[in-house]
This record gives C-alpha cells, structure tokens and sequence, in this order.
C-alpha cells in the first residue's frame, strides 16, 4: 500500500528530524554504504528513503484495520552481527506521547549501523497513525506483537532476538509489551511509567497539573478515544475516581508484573529525578518486585529532559546505556551492568547499587514537636515546581525549586526546622513523615516539603509529595504518614532541613476546603542516608 501523502506540519518535522539523522550519521561510522534489499512484499523507498541508507517508510494494519505509520530501518550489507540467516536483532520502538513515527529517525539509524533491524511506528490515534488514543490500553498492546509480527515477516529481523526501546508512552508500552508478549527478550524503558494510577493519583492526591500538560499535547496531535475522555474529564472533576484508578491499572505494567517475572525479559529502566509526570517513587517500586535482569539508572531532570540530546543523534547517558542493556541481551556483546545507578543531586557525582534495599544504609530520625494551625488551601510559597520546567533547570543548572524560608506564610504552612548539619547529610530514598492532622472538614490534603535551607535562609527543594484524606470526622485528630517522592540528595555542610506543612499546591488539585483550618501536630521524620 502506498503511503498518503503528509501533512505540511508532518513534512516540517520530518525536515528537522531527517536533519538530526544527518548529525547523527557524523556521530556513528556505518560499516558499508551499500543499503540492504528490503525484503520480499516490504514498501518500496520512497523519495525520504532515498537520500537515507538503509531506511524507508511503510504502513502496518492492525488487526481491527488501523494503519499505524511506521519507520524501518536495515543495517547496511554486511554489517556484523547477523546470523547464519542473514538475520538480525529487532528493536521496535513505539512513539512518545503526541509524537510520530520520525522521532527516533536519529537512534534508528545509530542502531541499524550497529547491526540492528529497527522499526518506529507512530501510536494509533496520533499524527498519521489510524484509530483514536488508547492510552497504553489493550489496542496499543495488540498493536505492539503486530509490529512484531510484520517486522519478523517484512525484514531480515531474528524472532530468538526481539527487544524494544520507548521514550515516555514508549517507555510504558514497552514494559507492557514484556508483560503482553514473550518473544521480547529485553526492553529499554525511559522516561516510563510502570503504575499509571500512582503518576495520576500518588497520595490519594489528583495530579492535575500534569494531567493538563498531557491533555494539551494530546489535542494539538491526536484523537481521544470516548474511554479516555471520560477518565481526563473525571479526573478534573474529580468524580468516580475509582473508575479512573480502574482505567489506569489496566494500563499500569505493574499489574502485569507476575507476566513479565515469568518472561524473564530483561528490563532496564531510565527515570529523572523530578519526572512531573511520573514520579520516581513508582519506578523504584516497580523495580524492587522485578525477579528478572534489571538495571534502574535515575537522573536529575523532568520528563524525558535526559533523553533528548539522544533523539539529535549526539552520545546520551540514558540512549547509551539502553543499547548496552540490548547489545548483551540481544547480541551477547559487553557486560551486563544490572543494578541501580543514581546521579546524586546537586553534585551530580555518580554512584552504584547492587539493588533499591542497599541505597540508605541507614535511617536517621527527626523529631519536631510543634503545633501549628494554618488555614486550608492557601499558598505559602512553598511549591513543588512547574510541570516540565522546574526538573529541566534542576537538570541543567543545578537548581531546584526555591523558597525564602523565612517569607513562607505560616499562616498557610507548619515550618520547622533542624539545627545545621556540620558535616552535610547523603540523603539516598524515600522521607516519610508523620504527623497528626485535626481538621474543621472531613476531607483535605497536606503536602509535605523537605528543603536544603542555607544560612540566608534560601530554601532548596530536597523531595515532596502530596497526601490526601477524606470521610475523617471534623475536629477529631488522626495521623497522616506522607512519603516523599525518593531522591539522593547531598545537603552541603552549615545547612539546615526544612520541613514545611502546607494545604496547597498548583501541581495537585487539592482536597481541602476554602475557609477550612488544618491542625498539623507534632512530626516524626525518617531520613534514609548512606
């Protein structure tokens, strides 16, 4: 079938990825210019396939009938590491979230150089692809072993060595298709997700801001499913919000992770620290209960900021590590590094992990034993960031979201503090905090922040989360555990830890009432540290 013609927004793109694709091909020495036949009934190269070595564009139909568009590419003749067949290792590799086929135009072609069969393939409901946007449900599942299937029938691809590679939607169906379909003997996850409920809805909490985000760049590129559309509206209402969490699990790979332990896959996993959309402390959850070849890399950054140099085609930490984690699984080339790797924040020094368990080797405990009483919903200046912009700077320039301690509003937040640490503090895991809560109104919600405080008071954020109740009788007191979200984190000597205590903010859509009081009681704070 002949491939329709693009839209112009489409062919715009397609000019600066195939751009990328030209940086990159400077970046890998591609063993032979000499491009590979495509195989018996594949798409011929089209015009874009011309002008690129080993890489043209096809169409694959689903079993319901949706087109998804796809691009493949071959390793040039006599590339190494085929088999006695001719056949090489397969990578598919499914799109981002409002993303094409093209995105990975620049990777494509490193793998394929490598010796590599790649196929990306635009998600159905996106761009060009046919349907509407199932959200990682049980179509995108299915589509991912048709790909499979028409990668096996089409090029020289080896179905003993099937692996998949994904950035954010990418990264989560590839751990769904480890779940879904045995053939995949390893996968590469970055900037995943592994509980879609817990990115939602972490601490009983609606991530709204996020939720937003994701709803506008769905809009500009795709096509809601009527399923889809219900669980987004519900979830800004916040209304039957076990149907949304009943939604989401479905498209969680953690409900599946009985499927993919008795799989085997090898599983490789790659997150930011700051990730506003899919919070560490679901990775490193999920990566605890993995029993398979599995290796947790995290980094300072937001969602999917720590990949993007790879997508130009330039040497990246994360796109690297994810071709090592499939050259050994794949190819029985190099080591096979499993374990945990963490980007220490803001020093940026490195350190590795047999396993999560061996990250804080020992707990310290803080005690504050101050009552404050605060009004409900109201800012304090305390924030946890803004969706993909507070993890990017914390990236790059090393500075996370910021408050001057002494201005936060102790009208709108509990603020307590510890004496300096003289020798700094390697903060490694999750803070759990608890505290006693007697609120004027039967629902609400509490998030806690834990700040590096210098001694001019300026506030730098070490973790937060969110936590919410609700059915709890007015007036009567009970207690509120809150875990933050994990990070390692290195507070510099002299500084002090803040703890603040506060009822709003605009990341989450909180539960407690205008014109409410909350009562936060004495806390207990556990430090995970090395």
């Amino acid at each position: 079938m002949a491939r329709p013609h693009r839209t112009s927004r489409h062919r715009a793109v397609s000019a600066l990825l195939v751009a990328a694709l030209g940086l990159g091909a400077g970046a890998v020495a591609a063993p032979s210019a000499v491009a590979a036949q495509p195989a018996a009934g594949a798409p011929a190269f089209g015009a874009t396939a011309s002008a690129l070595d080993g890489f043209r564009l096809a169409d694959i139909t689903a079993g319901d009938g949706v087109v998804l568009k796809t691009d493949v590419f071959t390793p040039p003749a006599g590339t190494p590491g085929a088999d006695a067949q001719g056949r090489y290792p397969v990578v598919v590799q499914p799109a981002s979230w409002g993303q094409n086929d093209l995105e990975y135009v620049a990777q494509g072609h490193r793998f394929a150089a490598a010796g590599y069969v790649v196929v990306t393939y635009t998600v159905r409901g996106f761009w060009g692809s046919g349907g509407e946007v199932d959200v990682a449900g049980p179509k995108d599942v299915a589509d991912i072993s048709t790909v499979i299937d028409w990668a096996l029938a089409h090029t020289p691809a080896d179905p003993d060595r099937v692996g998949m590679v994904g950035l954010s939607l990418g990264g989560g169906l590839t751990l769904l298709g480890a779940a879904f379909d045995a053939r995949i003997k390893a996968v590469a996850s970055l900037s995943g997700w592994a509980d879609l409920t817990d990115a939602l809805y972490s601490g009983q909490t609606r991530h709204t801001q996020a939720a937003t985000r994701l709803a506008t760049i769905e809009g500009l590129t795709g096509r809601k499913s009527p399923e889809f559309a219900t669980a987004l509206d519900d979830l800004f209402a916040d209304r039957d919000l076990p149907e949304v969490v009943k939604w989401a699990n479905v498209r969680s790979p953690a409900t599946y992770l009985d499927r993919i332990n008795a799989h085997g896959t090898a599983v490789y996993l790659a997150n930011g620290w700051s990730d506003s959309f899919f919070n560490p402390g679901q990775m490193t959850d999920f990566y605890r209960k993995l029993t398979v070849p599995k290796r947790l890399e995290l980094r300072p950054g937001d969602h999917a900021s720590q990949e993007f140099t790879g997508l130009l085609g330039f040497s990246n930490d994360t796109w690297d590590g994810a071709r090592a984690w499939l050259d050994h699984y794949l190819k029985g080339t190099g080591g096979s590094r499993t374990g945990v790797d963490l980007e220490v924040r803001p020093t940026g020094a490195h350190e590795a992990y047999p396993d999560w368990s061996s990250v804080g080797s020992r707990t310290e405990q803080l005690s504050f034993g101050e009552t404050s009483t605060v009004r409900g919903d109201r800012s304090s200046g305390a924030s946890g960031g803004v969706v993909l912009l507070s993890g990017l700077v914390d990236q790059w320039l090393r500075q996370p979201p910021t408050a001057l301690v002494p201005l936060l509003d102790r009208d709108a937040a509990a603020v307590r503090q510890t004496r300096p640490y003289r020798q700094g503090l390697p903060v490694r895991g999750a803070v759990r905090v608890r505290t006693t809560v007697t609120a004027s109104a039967p629902q609400g919600t509490a998030v806690a922040y834990l700040y590096d405080t210098d001694a001019l008071g300026v506030g730098r954020l070490v973790a937060h989360a969110p936590q919410s109740w609700s059915g709890r009788p007015a007036g009567q007191p009970f207690p509120l555990d809150v875990t933050l979200f994990p990070t390692a984190y290195d507070l510099p000597a002299g500084h002090r830890l803040t703890l603040v205590l506060g009822t709003h903010d605009e990341m989450y859509g909180g539960e407690t009432p205008k014109g409410s009081t909350v009562t936060f009681g004495p806390a207990e704070v556990s430090l995970p540290v090395r």
